[in-house]
Parts: structure tokens; sequence; C-alpha cells
């Protein structure tokens, strides 16, 4: 299959080819945990979660690792403001986080490293940066020398000179160049560690390269993701580290999703406009919400609106009937699910090879969902289609993360159903109506 990706470092659609053959390594910037996850933090997850089932799907054995940043000036000050220690805030978060990411159809990373667990690790990252000259130790405070990087800005095409222009210089500044950035820094304030240089927490900017080193050895991988916010600095200053210290950029591919807006405004907490995922999934349902999300390029903003949230909710319930009838019609008949094949599904899969396109993917799932319907008014149905459009929905929902279900049935639920079509047939309307209750809360109809 010919699978491409928009690479951000090249801003350009590349052939996907992994660094080692059937296998791919992924890591995608994670949440700094002082709150519950807004809408917003959702979308690199359900993103990078499709991926995964896509890679996964094909055969690939996948890596995806996404950190949680449990130290920060906004924990410290959180954590103050309700009376409890950072690692009782940030353990309660990680916690909320990865529930919700569950609820929203997303399956948790397979390692989901924490900054404290990298002190030590980040320590021996920094000296050595120091010791090549990248970095430089003032008052306890250490940062990094951008001037050590030939092509800073290779990812988010800033120009160095633009960005001298506009910075603010401080007076008294410690810093050789107002663009170098802290990978240590001094303080006594909230949890801090005792380092060579002083007694402190690390720069933002070096977790991750650490963590990545760390996991993955060979301190290169495939796929290096996160949200469009954070190609600068972040990312930009997650090379620079990686180049002084590997001559690498870290990844081979680096993919980053757009933005979630309410009507045509980017949700922003000065805006006013944050809304937290839990309450979303709670008044929408999972599916809804991440249908969503997967109906618009993961390149191209989302927008959460009352239509389109409605739009969502309505295709949710399309897919969910077509399926539901669609197992009830083959379980009444006892067809053997696992005798089905995917079929119609070709189209979907060289979709999201084609730079993950969900919505062209969701277009080819409606096509099945039409098939499936009009395979079903049949008279004379072919079971053995019905079948493989059946096997062809499930995989679909899988790769798309969509927790669409159905309901084994029981004997009872059998006899249910065929004393319910025969009081049908007898117009018998008070007993169908019963039994139609029966069968509607037990989801089968």
């Amino acid at each position: 299959m010919n699978i491409r990706f928009y690479n951000s470092l090249s801003n350009t659609v590349e052939p996907f080819a992994p660094i080692h053959e059937g296998k791919v390594s992924m890591y995608v910037c994670g949440p700094t945990v002082y709150n519950y996850p807004h809408i917003g933090n959702m979308r690199p997850v359900v993103v990078f979660d499709t991926l995964r089932r896509f890679f996964t799907y094909l055969g690939y054995e996948v890596t995806l690792v996404s950190n949680f940043t449990d130290v920060d000036d906004k924990i410290i000050k959180e954590a103050a403001k309700e009376g409890k220690t950072e690692s009782e805030l940030t353990e309660f978060y990680i916690g909320e986080f990865k529930k919700t990411s569950l609820k929203i159809g997303s399956m948790l990373p397979n390692i989901t490293p924490k900054v404290t667990e990298y002190i030590q690790s980040i320590i021996a990252y920094v000296s050595r940066l120091v010791e090549l000259g990248a970095a430089y130790v003032v008052d306890g405070d250490v940062y990094f020398r951008i001037s050590k990087i030939s092509d800073y800005g290779a990812l988010s095409k800033i120009n160095i000179n633009d960005l001298l222009v506009g910075a603010r210089i401080e007076e008294n500044d410690k810093k050789e160049s107002p663009l170098d950035f802290v990978l240590w820094k001094k303080t006594l304030e909230g949890v801090s560690w005792d380092a060579p240089w002083s007694k402190g927490r690390p720069g933002w900017h070096t977790e991750c390269c650490v963590m990545i080193d760390t996991i993955f050895k060979k301190h290169y991988i495939d796929i290096h993701g996160g949200g469009y916010d954070l190609k600068f600095p972040h990312h930009e200053n997650e090379i620079a580290q990686a180049e002084a210290m590997h001559h690498n950029k870290i990844a081979k591919y680096w993919l980053h999703n757009a933005f979630i807006n309410f009507g045509s405004e980017k949700m922003s907490k000065s805006l006013g406009n944050v809304v937290l995922a839990k309450d979303m999934i709670e008044k929408f349902g999972g599916p809804t919400c991440r249908l969503v999300i997967l109906n618009t390029h993961y390149r191209q903003p989302v927008n959460f609106t009352d239509e389109t949230v409605t739009a969502a909710t309505q295709e949710v319930n399309k897919l969910l009937a077509a399926y539901r009838q669609m197992a009830l019609k083959l379980q009444i008949e006892n067809v053997d699910f696992s005798q089905g094949k995917p079929i119609y599904i070709d189209k979907f899969m060289d979709a999201l090879a084609d730079d993950l396109n969900t919505a062209n993917a969701l277009a080819e799932v409606y096509q099945v969902i039409k098939e499936s319907n009009q395979t079903l008014r049949n008279r004379d149905i072919n079971l053995q289609k019905a079948n493989d459009l059946f096997k062809t929905l499930t995989d679909m929902f899988y790769v798309l993360g969509l927790d669409i279900s159905y309901v084994q049935l029981t004997e009872e639920d059998r006899k249910n159903y065929n004393d319910y079509l025969q009081a049908k047939a007898n117009k018998d309307f008070a007993l169908s109506d019963s039994l139609r209750s029966i069968l509607m809360e037990r989801n089968i109809l």
C-alpha cells in the first residue's frame, strides 16, 4: 500500500517508509496535567490513536508513546490552590485524562511516561549538552545555545533574524541570546531536585528528548506528533537539542494536527470558551465527539457547533441502526461471524493511506452502510454477503475507533424477537409493543 503523509519538516507529502521494516515508532506530546482535559486535548488523542489503529490493521508492530508533564509552574500553583501536593494533583488528573481518552474511543498508548520518572536521565542529558558546548550555566540556570544550530527554524520555518528583531531583551538578562531557552531552572519553589548546577527542575523542551532517547534507544523514531501550536517553540527546541546531541532531527516524519474551534474562534481560556472533554462526552457520547473530530482532515481546524454535533449524532445513530440490524439478522439466521471477510474496504484504507484522510474514509463507511441496508431489504438475502458487509463495518469501526457495538443474543432474546415478529404478523399490537419495548431496552432494536 502506498502510504503517504504530510511531513511538517519538509512541508511536503512524502511516502512513508519506516526506519525498521514492519515496525512503527511514534511519540506524541501529551498534556501538562493540572486540570481536566478540554475537548481540544482530545484531538491529538483521536488523530494519533486512529493512525496507530491504521498501522496495526495493516500488520505493523506499533509502539506509541505519549508523555505526561507532571512538573510545571501551573501544577505548583494549582496544587497550592487545592491544598494538595504536586504528585497528588498530577496523579488525579493523569487518571482523568486516561478515563476521558478511553471514553472517546482511544486506546491508551503503549507507554505513558511521566517527567518525574526521568529526572536523573534529564540531568545527565543536560550535563552532556554542557560538555558539548551546546549549553551553558549562569547562576544555577542552564541554557541552550541556539547559535550552535545552523538551521534553527527548519521545522517552523521561522527566521532567526526576525525572532531577534521581535525579541524583548530583559535588562540584565542572563542569556547570551534572547532566543536561548532554559534546560534547567534554579528554584526552590515547589518540587525540585539536586543537580550539578543547582537545586531546581528541568525545562519543558528537554523532557521529550530524554524520553525518546531512553525509551526508543536508537534516538531516532518514525513519527513525532502533536498539536500545531507545539511546532514553535517546543518541537523546534526539541530538534535543536537532538541536533547537538545526535546530529539528527529526532523523527523522520513530523505530523501536526490543527486546533478545535467553537464557531469561528480557536478554543482559548482567554476567550472563555474552553469546554471540558468529560462534559462533552457525557452530554453527547464518545462516538459523537470522536466523529466530529474525524469528519475533518487532521490538518484542518475542527468546528464544534450545534450543527456539527447534531449532524454527528445523526450519523452515529445511522451507523448503530444499520450495524445492529445486520447483527440481529445474522444471529437469527445462525450465521458464523468468523466466516465473514471484509469487502469494499480497499478505498477506505486508501483514504487513510493518503495522509490519514478520515473524512474520505468515512464517506466509504457510509457507502457500506447503504449497501448493508439494501442487502437487508432483499427477501432472498445473501447471508454470505451480509456477513462480509458486517465484517467490513466491524473492521472500519475498529480502525476509526468508533465504539459501535451490537448485542449478542441470548435464547430469551431470540424467543422475544421471534414472538415480536409473530405478534406483528397477527396484528397483536399490544403484545408486539410490549415485546418491542423489551428488545429496545436490550438495544436489539
